[in-house]
């Protein structure tokens, strides 16, 4: 029994002295082969919008909003935002922050969640809540209020195809 007890001691120092390695690794990281955009339109920045009571010759008094700074000096200028497909009709795509079932139509966001899309060359078959990265140039809406209010035209699928 004595010698049971010196082996396993001694086998517990040995296995704990060869666990310590001293050896010195080097992690490299390669460049991805692809390129991937930053998106240069946040949906936290689409957010940032207000409203203004105005009166409207068709519906009467109706909200308005009221653009930031920041975003109108974006308009017309080449813009990338990434997010969820959202079909409006069979000719017709929005790109949403939410998917479809937590949409604008839904009553859980606000119109500042969703973008009107047209896209450069012919229509993209594409599926309900696709999640992508468009680029295409952004314009604003605030004066027509059955148009959205912020669009992103001229638009190409770069990611999630």
């Amino acid at each position: 029994m004595r010698n049971t007890f010196k082996f396993t001691l001694a086998l517990l120092i040995a296995i704990t002295l060869f666990s310590f390695n001293t050896k010195e690794t080097k992690t490299t990281f390669q460049k991805p082969t692809t390129s991937v955009y930053g998106d240069t339109l946040t949906w936290t920045l689409l957010g940032k919008i207000d409203y203004l009571k105005k009166p409207d010759k068709l519906y009467g008094e109706v909200m308005f909003p009221v653009i930031n700074p920041k975003l109108k000096s974006m308009q017309g200028k080449s813009i990338v935002i990434t997010g969820f497909i959202i079909p409006i009709d069979n000719k017709n795509y929005a790109i949403s922050k939410n998917v479809f079932a937590a949409c604008f139509f839904c009553g859980k966001s606000g119109p500042e969640t969703i973008m009107g899309i047209k896209f450069k060359g012919d229509l993209p078959k594409l599926k309900t809540d696709q999640y992508v990265t468009l680029v295409g140039t952004f314009r604003y809406n605030d004066n027509d209020v059955e148009d959205w209010i912020y669009h992103v035209e001229n638009a190409v699928i770069t990611v999630g195809k």
